[in-house]
């Protein structure tokens, strides 16, 4: 295997993580970091990490094939395009740009110049996606039709270029280009009909500090995506609708619980005496005619997109995370600004 040099151009608290995970990389290393801001420069000093002069200095260095972009959003294309420009190969951050147009002038950038791109969509690898995931695959639910993807927080935006528009700060770019990429990759191959959505401004007034998206897929399932940062009680992360069953995951780290009818007859249904009156429909079903289990969360290895890098580097592999799938999750993002925009659903495919 082919030895690899990388570097970082941005070290915040990313590029921090990015640069623990590659000292456990074979065939891997870090040459050395740029940041604009002197804090961030004399951290990786402290830290022995070596520092550039300038950006010009990083790029320039004929010991580096591969460059992380680890900026705010704003400055990835520019930077990324400089990179490639300069002979080297490049793993940005996501999102990898603020808009769909600007992503394709980064591939056409790429294609000219003869480098690769990629974007780190790190939250493939999260076990509790690949969680469900198995689980859908399986039909252990029977026929899925409605998928809930949330992630809750309390305490609205952090306080740095996250809360400014012009940075590509909000909700949708830092969360939502997770959690859309997850909600495609459940369905390969799938087209995705409509969206609609709403944003909300708890918290901050110049970009969403949250949203709700309905997507609905040519399969006939809808998802539910959302993300929130001023909910006190937060909704489970994961909630699996299907015929036969039900499977949620509460939290990162939680094992996954399915209920499903196991196939006795019921018979008839008690009524159940509610706050002021009785139902069947809402009763409670008999012990004896549903299975409950919990599963462990799937194992995952996140420094295998590092290894899948240098793999197509050497021209061993193909790039795991394709450069058409990043463009359409862009185009989702777009369609849920849209649609809360306009207040009305939007026609994505097909």
């Amino acid at each position: 295997m082919k030895k690899h040099t990388l570097a970082m151009a941005g070290f915040g608290g990313m590029a921090g993580w990015h640069y623990d995970l590659i000292e456990n990389i074979d065939g891997l290393s870090v040459a050395g970091i740029w940041d604009i801001k002197e804090e961030r420069r004399d951290y990786a000093r402290s830290r022995q990490i070596h520092v550039y002069g300038s950006l010009e200095e990083l790029l320039a260095d004929e010991s580096v094939d591969l460059v992380l972009v680890a900026t705010p959003n704003d400055v990835h294309k520019s930077i990324a395009i400089a990179a490639m420009e300069a002979g080297k190969n490049v793993v940005s951050e996501k999102p990898v740009t603020l808009c769909s147009a600007d992503l394709q002038e980064m591939i056409a950038a790429s294609e000219k110049c003869g480098r690769f791109l990629t974007v780190h969509q790190n939250r493939r690898w999260d076990e509790d996606f690949l969680t469900v995931k198995k689980v859908m695959e399986e039909g252990a639910l029977g026929e899925v039709f409605r998928v809930e993807s949330r992630v809750h927080g309390s305490r609205g935006i952090p306080g740095d270029w996250r809360q400014e528009k012009e940075h590509g700060g909000g909700m949708v770019l830092d969360w939502g280009v997770h959690l859309l990429d997850q909600a495609l990759m459940l369905f390969p191959g799938v087209a995705l009909e409509t969206v609609y959505a709403t944003l909300t401004n708890v918290t901050n007034q110049l970009v969403d500090d949250g949203f709700t998206a309905d997507l609905g897929f040519a399969n006939g399932i809808h998802m539910i995506v959302e993300v929130g940062t001023s909910n006190f009680i937060s909704l489970p992360r994961w909630y699996v609708l299907g015929t036969d069953g039900t499977a949620m995951i509460g939290d990162w780290g939680e094992n996954l619980k399915i209920v499903r009818a196991c196939g006795v007859d019921e018979g008839d249904v008690v009524p159940v005496r509610t706050a002021a009156g009785l139902t069947k429909t809402m009763a409670p079903r008999r012990e004896d005619s549903i299975f409950t289990e919990e599963r462990p969360e799937e194992k995952s290895d996140i420094r295998e997109f590092y290894q899948n890098v240098m793999a197509v580097l050497d021209g061993r592999e193909e790039s795991r995370i394709k450069l058409e799938e990043v463009a359409r999750v862009m185009r989702v993002m777009e369609a849920i600004f849209e649609s809360a925009q306009k207040h009305q659903v939007v026609r994505f495919e097909g």
